[in-house]
């Protein structure tokens, strides 16, 4: 059976869901600083404006790191903070994720989290159209020299094969929490400059039913 929590931080770019060794005194610039490397998320970024966010993930934890910010953005919500002046996560919140904001390997819908995080973030990166057959090849090649068993390939693969498709994804979400984190992980695919992306962006938040304040919020913990 695929591990599909380990298939998702190597696609992320981390490799232990950890923050140890990481000073847990470092603040967003440096949860989020970096290049991407060694992680199919650096592939699809290539060398969007986002990639250095993206790369922040490496050395944190990848969906460690990701599940971190979008819950800090949930609680500052919740809270009733203003968005533009909300504490951002740190390093030291990576290990104190409310478990909800974790994929669980298969959650109590039968449906599997982690490949939602994955085709959520590849249906953002093609939403320009800028993955084209040679790109995709590539990106087949780079999966093909990861430490990943056989089913955890042709996994990846098939996610990279599917026509992005905004509804099937929105339909496999399951409530406040995983929409949050969906859309985060949207967001760190793609460049909010680019006007398809953000038009992706813009009715992803809107088919996950995300207040807009929710939004402002998810969107402060990854801005520059």
């Amino acid at each position: 059976m695929i591990d599909t929590n380990k298939l998702l931080n190597q696609f992320m770019g981390g490799s232990t869901g950890t923050t140890q060794g990481v000073n847990p005194g470092a603040g967003r610039g440096d949860l989020m600083k970096g290049a991407a490397v060694g992680g199919i998320l650096g592939l699809l970024v290539g060398n969007k404006k986002t990639r250095k966010m993206a790369g922040g993930l490496v050395g944190y934890g990848g969906a460690a790191a990701a599940g971190a910010l979008a819950f800090k953005a949930y609680q500052n919500w919740q809270q009733g903070k203003q968005a533009a002046t909300a504490p951002v996560a740190t390093a030291a919140d990576v290990n104190n994720v409310d478990p909800r904001f974790l994929p669980a390997s298969i959650d109590s819908t039968g449906q599997n989290f982690s490949l939602t995080l994955m085709s959520a973030m590849i249906a953002a990166a093609k939403a320009d159209g800028h993955i084209d057959a040679k790109e995709q090849a590539a990106i087949f090649e780079h999966v093909e020299k990861l430490s990943l068993d056989a089913e955890s390939k042709a996994a990846v693969f098939d996610l990279l094969r599917q026509p992005a498709d905004i509804d099937s994804l929105v339909s496999s979400v399951q409530g406040m929490e995983q929409a949050s984190e969906v859309y985060l992980v949207s967001r760190l695919a793609i460049d909010v400059d680019h006007p398809a992306e953000r038009a992706w962006l813009d009715a992803l938040a809107h088919k996950l039913n995300l207040p807009t304040e929710l939004v402002a919020h998810l969107d402060h913990q990854i801005e520059d």
